[in-house]
């Protein structure tokens, strides 16, 4: 039996008329005989709606209660849709989080898939059902509901379809495809025809909100293509896929931009073995995650040690920085609560020279200071002036030559199609 794994982001589905559509293209692919498996999340922004009323009762608001909240956004949406169908008179299946046989373990609110137990969506397939299953969210062995995090319900289908042994995955969203940059962000940005799984997953990383880091990983592993497409026209879209399944390597596949970051320095610290050891030790020990870190040696025996932090671990990771100051003595603190990461993506950098200096030329031209530079073999993310960081985007853009690539199509967003 072939078959069609679908997602459905939130944009795609944040109202009843945008879910009617979805169910008539459903029902045209099933008459031609698909075998349809999809994955939905929850409508719009209805998860952070469920996080600013969870936050309204608790500030800190997390463990079962917290999961049990946010996996009602999903389970609307397969109601709804199911509803939809049915109105159609297409057989169809809502499997919710004890039915999808999604099996998970790890801390609530940040928890892993284990397995897929597929015996009940074969079941409603063989029956000729379209399966409707609720993302982001799976169950422990005593049917306790846990969800994966921001991006799980990408993690769901790209699961999903490994467990059924498709061969690709759909990924199904407002835009047509992962292009250059954030086509909101850069008019000029170009849609990539495909993308090595590499490439994928440091642009996701790296705040391209196209699919999510962990998803793009348990696709790599498995060899699975990723078909990223518009929900609202039948163009085809980006994919992502291994380097045996292109024949050339462009130099450099998209640039990115985040704005959802903070920088601490530790200036003039002792230069002693151990030291950073135990600083980023207890950071670990506080779970907060450290994105760009860059060590300089002084005069003296001093060092600077700078990392970058998401903004909403800003405020814990600098109490963990002064209490290690206060403990360690001899050196000082300084916090820039906003910056700007932008970053250069693409295998070819590896092979061609000069793409960094054709970057910090573009960024000289208009006078961005780089404050912190971070460098592997496919990837450079520069620190820079977060005011900056929109024309520093365009800019390099542009100087890079992704404006003009021949691998344009129409941007088509939910609201040209809606």
């Amino acid at each position: 039996m072939k078959i069609s794994i679908q997602k459905y982001g939130g944009t795609s589905l944040k109202t009843i008329k945008h879910i009617q559509k979805i169910a008539k293209k459903l029902q045209k692919e099933q008459k031609k005989g698909a075998n349809l498996v999809v994955i939905l999340s929850a409508m719009g922004s209805s998860t952070d709606d469920l996080i600013t009323l969870a936050c309204e009762v608790h500030p800190k608001a997390t463990g079962p209660a917290m999961d049990l909240l946010l996996s009602t956004g999903e389970q609307v949406s397969i109601s709804l849709m199911s509803l939809a169908l049915d109105q159609l008179n297409v057989p169809n299946k809502a499997l919710n989080v004890i039915k999808s046989g999604v099996n998970i373990s790890g801390k609530h609110t940040e928890a892993f898939i284990t397995s897929i137990d597929t015996r009940n969506i074969m079941q409603n397939l063989e029956q000729n059902r379209i399966c409707l299953v609720a993302g982001f969210q799976g169950k422990d062995e005593n049917n306790e509901i846990y969800t994966l995090g921001r991006g799980g319900s990408d993690t769901t289908a790209i699961a999903i379809a490994v467990a059924l042994k498709a061969k690709d995955c759909e990924i199904f969203t407002d835009v047509s495809g992962i292009y250059t940059a954030d086509p909101n962000k850069v008019s000029r940005a170009r849609k990539i025809k495909k993308i090595y799984y590499e490439e994928m997953l440091e642009l996701a990383r790296l705040g391209a909100g196209v699919l999510h880091s962990r998803a793009v990983e348990l696709a790599s592993k498995n060899k699975l293509v990723v078909h990223v497409r518009s929900s609202f026209n039948n163009l085809q879209g980006s994919f992502v896929v291994g380097e045996d399944s292109m024949l050339e390597q462009a130099l450099v596949r998209g640039v990115s931009l985040k704005c959802d970051e903070s920088r601490i320095s530790l200036l003039d610290i002792e230069d002693r073995p151990g030291l950073a050891a135990k600083f980023f030790r207890n950071l670990a020990m506080n779970e907060i995650d450290v994105n760009m870190i860059v060590q300089s040696s002084g005069q003296y025996n001093k060092n600077s040690l700078s990392f970058t932090v998401i903004q909403e671990k800003l405020a814990l990771a600098k109490q963990v920085s002064d209490d290690f100051i206060e403990k360690e003595g001899n050196a000082r603190l300084e916090v820039d609560a906003e910056i700007a990461v932008l970053s250069i993506v693409g295998i070819g950098m590896c092979k061609h020279v000069g793409v960094a200096a054709t970057i910090f030329k573009a960024l000289a031209e208009l006078n961005i200071n780089i404050q912190m530079i971070s460098t592997s073999e496919i990837k450079i993310s520069l620190v820079i002036p977060v005011a900056q960081g929109q024309k520093a985007l365009q800019s390099v853009h542009s100087a890079l030559g992704l404006d003009s690539l021949d691998t344009i199509d129409s941007i088509e967003t939910m609201d040209a199609k809606a």
